[in-house]
């Protein structure tokens, strides 16, 4: 039964996060035509990036795997008195810290300008442009940290549909202000920036009714000294940089790649965004669901319960993770060019983002192990071990990103940016594998024989999956109309999702296998 829930709320968050990912491709559609992959586009992806950078690291990161074991203890163990007063001092400790770092933000926009992206520091134009967007995006960090904080508890009531639907309102505001809005602009990618903010404070509003349903708007109150928000804030100290290295590996990779060539940061822009699309479906949706599951699990001292949940996402990962990742390095340049080879986005930056997409589709399972790992920690209140996994492999991604750039831009590489890319896969290789040694010698988890025989199942339906995707892709898609690009891509992707159930089911795997142990 808990693995059929699950499979049930999987569905709902992946559902939700299915069309915020579809509007996410709109959303960047619009950008590369109107703004293509140029000097001022590379500067909004830098205002854009330091606020949704720190959201992730915080919000989506820090606090909330730091507060939903904690909150979820007090709902399983305490009075509804209790919860309610962790919620108001939670909350009110919460906006103060955060109004205190918004304002911080917005006056040291141009220290943060120089920190992240120190290329732009000799060109002036680029360098005053995005400390002005910077200072318009960087709000967005409040709304979207409370919006994390409004999600958790929503999540810990069985309530995802609401928390996973909200990002819809982010790219609905983009796209509207890119298209109706820039023209009115006298540097039209300002306008962007103005998208971001007003998407945070409508995705705010969306949620309180929610919550006030639920009763869960008590009045803020500041409780530093509180026992919960003491723990939740000991939590958080650890898990801002265990639950985020990856955020970390992507920002270190804006920086360097600040000094390549014009255009880097939107050809890592782009098809780090193709791959978010799957790692968002499976990591995204996976970690959501199974951090209050484990954490409930865990309150309940029910070890094997907890090791179920893991398994359950390690299967999913296998049989929707490993096609996804497949399926983004046989069809990277083809992708690009359907989705985004219009306007002022050329043929040459569809197949400079394409490098770059093959190297990030490499780690995408690592990515999706680290959303399931990283959570069996956090639901246990220990935060200690991810930190230092983590650290070790931020190390080990500078360390990546110095053997393989360097040698790529002195050899006059066409395309060291891949090299950026190939770093942040290798070092998400590790801390995945890392995190997974660390259960095994701790005696949390340890992977089942039931899974290793299923991983056999479904490697030859991956082999001919592959074959097939190869054999019935290799023609020109830049000649094609944008309306065939689509129509091709799809009937590629049909075919290849067939021939991949067809021998699954051969192999013996069935539906049920999602929802059993």
């Amino acid at each position: 039964m808990a693995e059929n829930s699950l499979v049930k709320s999987g569905g709902i968050v992946g559902i939700m996060t299915l069309l915020s990912r579809i509007l996410g491709f709109v959303r960047d559609q619009v950008l590369a035509i109107v703004f293509g992959a140029g000097a001022t586009t590379d500067v909004f992806l830098v205002a854009f990036k330091i606020p949704n950078f720190l959201r992730r690291l915080f919000a989506e990161g820090a606090f909330a795997q730091a507060f939903v074991p904690v909150f979820t203890e007090y709902k399983e163990t305490r009075s509804r008195e209790a919860l309610l007063d962790l919620a108001a001092h939670v909350s009110g400790t919460l906006i103060v810290i955060l109004l205190m770092i918004t304002t911080l933000g917005v006056m040291l926009a141009p220290l943060l300008i120089m920190a992240f992206a120190p290329g732009f520091i000799d060109s002036p134009g680029q360098f005053e442009l995005a400390t002005h967007m910077l200072r318009i995006t960087f709000p967005y960090l409040l709304f979207v940290s409370l919006l994390a904080y409004a999600g958790s508890m929503l999540n810990t009531f069985g309530k995802f549909a609401v928390p996973s639907f909200t990002p819809v309102l982010l790219n609905i505001s983009m796209i509207t202000a890119a298209v109706f809005f820039s023209p009115l602009f006298s540097k039209p990618i300002v306008a962007l920036a103005w998208g971001v903010f007003a998407a945070g404070t409508i995705q705010l509003l969306f949620q309180i009714p929610f919550l006030q349903k639920l009763g869960l708007l008590p009045r803020p109150r500041w409780g530093w000294k509180h026992s919960g928000v003491r723990r939740i804030l000991k939590l958080m100290a650890p898990a801002i940089l265990g639950s985020s290295v990856a955020q970390i590996n992507l920002l270190l990779d804006t920086v360097i790649a600040s000094f390549l060539a014009v255009g880097s940061l939107s050809w890592l822009y782009y098809s780090d965004r193709l791959m978010e699309f799957p790692l968002g479906l499976l990591g995204v949706t996976i970690g959501t669901v199974i951090l209050p599951r484990l954490s409930k699990d865990f309150s309940n001292q029910s070890a094997e319960q907890f090791s179920a949940t893991i398994t359950w996402a390690l299967r999913l990962m296998l049989l929707l993770g490993l096609p996804a990742c497949f399926g983004l390095i046989l069809l990277a340049e083809p992708m690009l060019t359907t989705l985004f080879e219009y306007g002022k986005f050329t043929q040459a930056d569809s197949q400079m983002a394409s490098y770059s997409l093959i190297a990030y589709s490499l780690g995408l399972p690592a990515f999706i192990l680290i959303k399931i790992f990283a959570p069996a920690f956090f639901a246990r209140q220990n935060t200690k071990t991810p930190v230092r996994i983590g650290i070790v492999a931020l190390i080990s991604n500078m360390a990546y990103n110095l053997m393989l750039v360097v040698p790529l831009v002195m050899m006059d590489f066409t395309a060291p940016h891949t090299g950026l890319a190939l770093a942040t896969t290798m070092s998400a290789w590790q801390q995945a594998w890392m995190l997974y040694r660390q259960l095994e010698a701790d005696g949390i988890y340890q992977l089942p024989s039931e899974l290793k025989r299923f991983t056999l199942q479904v490697l030859p339906a991956l082999l001919v999956m592959a074959v097939v995707i190869f054999f019935i892709s290799g023609f020109d898609w830049h000649e094609l109309s944008a309306l065939s690009r689509v129509g091709h891509l799809l009937g590629v992707i049909a075919a290849g999702a067939l021939s991949y159930a067809i021998v699954l089911l051969l192999c013996g795997v069935r539906p049920r296998h999602l929802g059993s142990s």
